[in-house]
């Protein structure tokens, strides 16, 4: 087996969590190497908001390496199954979206993708074009594929069983229809994030049982929001989107904690493995962190608006905090938080910034509430311990603010 594998190989693993089956995936994968032949590697979103985000890169990047490599990516785009709503994690019963906000939602994921993809070597797919086609008969034989007390091995639906929360039928047909698309796509690989592990493994099943070879499986570590704890999440307001202004990224990256960066460093950045250890050690001896914070604003920056877009981000963060716009003597508070967050309006009371919960939520929703020097619009935006902010209300107010988790 040539070095020249092994470097392909090192690369498409690199950041995964878990293969199944590891030595099938490689031994597949040297044989397409050695053949000159291309492997349809499949990766699922559904448009359930009009954002992609860097919690989203983690697959296209994975798909990115795969192209690299001579294989064909299909992104594909959940349009039926994001009318469902994946109870992936879940402890209640999603509410479905509606077939013209999936669509919305899903034009704008188009636009995206190719911030990331190759559009050469990419086939963007909708599940409704074989999914619509299944009809009663076809879904009532899908069903009986796969068993009840299979699906109740699942975490979240085993959870919900046990605590009595309701459990729709029609959440047992979401693992059925993403594994269908396999079936449809014959995929060789299907890439996901951790929590998506028993959605793969039904793919697998369905394609044998269909008499395909079942694909394999990559799982991606999920990506934490700028909270720390949850998941990056529009609906949580934690997310830094693949549309963000220039300045808007960097200002975000630049408030993740000092800790969350290197989990960012790992699972974003494109440095060498070796590069990001002597960054460290860098910090380590004495470096500051914020300055190897920036780096990485710069590196993520540029790869979604171009190199330059980074220093000038930068340039224009430093200005804004560092070069006296900003006044001299800012308070600085201590909070205890709970491991869920405490509400904006109340961090914003604690600070002495608003008298009131009420006035806190009221400058929310009048847009004069920034975090980091972000805008700040959803009144339900939860902050986590373990993060320090930088709060300002209106033209004059500000507070720093440390959260600390008790």
């Amino acid at each position: 087996m040539t070095q020249g594998f092994e470097e392909i190989f090192a690369e498409i693993a690199r950041g995964t969590d878990e293969i199944i089956p590891h030595d099938e995936l490689r031994s597949r994968l040297a044989a397409a190497t050695r053949d000159g032949t291309r492997m349809r590697i499949k990766a699922g979103f559904d448009p359930t908001a009009k954002d992609l985000h860097l919690g989203h890169t983690l697959l296209l990047n994975k798909l990115r390496a795969y192209q690299a490599a001579g294989h064909e990516a299909i992104f594909l785009i959940g349009d039926f199954t994001g009318m469902i709503g994946d109870p992936t994690g879940k402890n209640e019963t999603r509410k479905p979206l509606t077939r013209e906000q999936v669509q919305d939602n899903a034009e704008t994921y188009k636009q995206q993708v190719f911030k990331i993809l190759d559009p050469d070597q990419t086939t963007i797919a909708f599940n409704s074009t074989w999914l619509d086609q299944l009809g009663t008969e076809g879904m009532v034989r899908l069903t009986a594929q796969h068993t009840v007390a299979r699906m109740l091995e699942r975490d979240d639906f085993s959870k919900r069983y046990k605590e009595g929360q309701p459990i729709a039928i029609h959440e047992f047909l979401y693992p059925l229809l993403q594994g269908y698309d396999s079936v449809a796509l014959k995929a060789d690989v299907e890439l996901g994030g951790t929590d998506q592990k028993f959605n793969l493994l039904v793919g697998r099943h369905l394609q044998s049982v269909n008499g395909q070879k079942p694909q394999c499986i990559m799982t991606v570590p999920i990506l934490e929001g700028l909270d720390g704890v949850h998941k990056m999440s529009k609906s949580l307001g934690n997310y830094i989107a693949l549309n963000d202004p220039p300045q808007d990224m960097f200002g975000k990256l630049m408030s993740v904690s000092d800790t969350l960066m290197w989990r960012y460093y790992d699972l974003l950045s494109f440095l060498p493995l070796a590069a990001i250890a002597g960054l460290r050690q860098s910090v380590r001896e004495g470096a500051n962190p914020r300055d190897i914070k920036m780096a990485l604003g710069i590196e993520i920056v540029d790869r979604f608006h171009g190199p330059g877009s980074g220093e000038r981000a930068k340039a224009a963060f430093i200005a804004q905090f560092s070069q006296g716009n900003l006044p001299e003597n800012i308070p600085e508070i201590t909070l205890a938080a709970p491991p869920e967050g405490l509400s904006l309006a109340r961090v914003l009371k604690e600070a002495g910034l608003v008298a009131s919960n009420g006035e806190g939520n009221r400058m929310i929703e009048q847009k004069a509430v920034r975090i980091d020097g972000q805008r700040v619009e959803d009144r339900a935006l939860l902050l986590a311990p373990g993060a320090s902010h930088l709060l300002q209300v209106g033209p004059r107010k500000y507070a720093r603010v440390v959260l600390k988790a008790g």
